[in-house]
């Protein structure tokens, strides 16, 4: 008995048992581009993919061509549209400035309080302990929502909520250097990448091209044969606090 609980303690969350997740970016283009072939294959499997985009997205302007405040109006539309392209249903965004974030703890409590009022079973976001991750924007998205994970099903998190707890099954990292799950979505690739190319303000066409070739090389590398693969490291709650046995869960 004991030892099966504790082979269950050491196992990852199976991604085919989601339900209705929350993917969160820090900012629009994220989801496509780390997990889009996921969230394609979670949808027609059933599950219902909505978004949550943390940051505004107004300095990702390499041309010249877009004002701030134009861009992020643009970059809105460009979140939907591509999230359309995939399944994905509800989309929420916090519209704080790109490139600004720095409260974990008040972004950990806005994503659990939407987390709660929809009660989610998992949730996606970027792996904010990847290998040379610079962008601050990055580690501060990941990190809150691994801080809501392990707080919302608190009776009183955030505090002064009025929404119901909420028990997660498990957070599923992308952008990871250390996925321990790996889906096939070689027959969704090309959805990937037409949701990829949506987001115009973003992906020049030689970039498309150029990630194209790339992620089906590193998707081959990860089946170990001609499918390609896109890979995540699922985590339950449980393992994101007080546990040091998390970077070997597979």
């Amino acid at each position: 008995m004991e030892d099966t609980a504790i082979q269950s303690l050491l196992r990852a969350p199976e991604i085919d048992q989601c339900k209705k997740v929350l993917c969160i970016q820090p900012h629009p283009d994220d989801n496509e581009v780390g997990m889009g072939g996921i969230i394609a294959y979670l949808v027609r499997k059933g599950c219902q993919v909505d978004y949550l985009t943390v940051t505004d997205g107004r300095l990702g302007d390499m041309s010249g061509n877009y004002k701030p405040e134009e861009l992020a109006r643009l970059r809105r539309e460009e979140t939907e549209a591509a999230g359309h392209i995939l399944g994905a249903e509800q989309f929420y965004y916090l519209d704080l400035k790109d490139g600004a974030l720095n409260d974990i703890p008040g972004l950990a409590g806005q994503i659990a309080e939407l987390v709660r009022q929809n009660q989610y079973d998992t949730l996606f976001c970027p792996d904010p302990w990847s290998y040379y991750e610079a962008h601050w924007d990055h580690v501060v998205t990941g990190r809150a929502a691994a801080q809501s994970a392990i707080s919302c099903s608190l009776a009183a998190y955030p505090e002064g909520t009025s929404t119901p707890a909420c028990e997660l099954s498990g957070v599923g990292f992308y952008f990871t250097s250390a996925p321990n799950t790996v889906v096939d979505i070689t027959e969704l690739y090309e959805l990937k990448f037409e949701a990829m190319a949506a987001h115009k303000t973003q992906m020049p066409l030689q970039i498309v091209s150029l990630y194209h070739t790339y992620f089906a090389m590193k998707g081959r590398q990860l089946t170990g044969s001609e499918a390609i693969g896109e890979g995540v490291k699922m985590l339950a709650p449980l393992h994101l606090h007080c546990f040091t046995e998390a970077q070997s869960i597979l």
